[in-house]
């Protein structure tokens, strides 16, 4: 995108560039603030050997899950399965390569990614098979592997709103991942409900700067639990 304004008018131009093999960062947590109709746009596209790094992968039918369905992911880097019974064929069968990853250092991946830090010390996982193969030190007494950043070639975003240049307002939990992953993105593309005028948004209340921000679409959003509980 050249200029400031951030603004595309379909999803086939929000995700131009997209191809084969690439690693894509997918914000969200569960199904609360995923990209779901980018998601759906890479389904159409019929892109293959994605390498996917998210959180979790959406679930049967919806969501990353969809990606899933159609083979288009190689790889998935994530913290869990979820509720999604397809992943955990395709982990279990062999289909698919599964790197599972401490949800805090998935997070710490990609914000490390995204601030240029190539790699970091972390506690977490050390003992366990988290650790195999990874370079171990010790400070203060105490054992620590050393994680690799994650950046990608693409990362997908869902926002509440959104100005012309890209600076971006997550609502509530939606806060979980996407501003992480809108950091790390070599094209960041996010989708939210609003567009609003420049200066709208206060300096104060934006989540992700316009900088991170390649692209910014208008879309509508389903919104669907991932397990609803009730009570009797």
């Amino acid at each position: 995108m050249a200029g400031l304004d951030k603004r595309v008018a379909t999803y086939e131009e929000a995700l131009a560039g997209l191809t084969d093999n690439m690693t894509l960062l997918a914000g969200g947590f569960g199904l609360c603030g995923i990209p779901e109709n980018l998601i759906a746009e890479i389904k159409r596209l019929g892109v293959k050997g994605l390498t996917v790094v998210s959180n979790n992968c959406g679930v049967d039918g919806f969501g990353l899950g969809v990606l899933l369905e159609d083979r288009q992911i190689r790889k998935m880097i994530a913290s869990y399965v979820g509720e999604n019974a397809e992943f955990e064929r395709q982990l279990l069968s062999g289909e698919l390569e599964v790197e599972l990853t401490p949800q805090g250092t998935l997070a710490e991946k990609m914000r490390a990614g995204g601030a240029g830090i190539p790699a970091f010390f972390t506690a977490t996982g050390y003992g366990t098979p988290v650790a195999e193969g990874k370079e171990v030190r010790e400070f203060k007494g105490r054992k620590y592997i050393l994680e690799e950043s994650i950046t990608g070639d693409f990362a997908i975003v869902k926002g509440w709103k959104a100005d012309h240049y890209g600076n971006v307002v997550y609502r509530n939990t939606a806060q979980n991942f996407n501003p992480l992953a809108a950091t790390a993105g070599k094209i960041t593309v996010v989708e939210v409900e609003e567009i609003v005028e420049p200066g709208v948004l206060l300096p104060s209340e934006i989540h992700t700067p316009g900088i991170f921000v390649d692209r910014v679409i208008v879309g509508t959003f389903e919104k669907r639990i991932e397990k609803r509980t009730v009570k009797a």
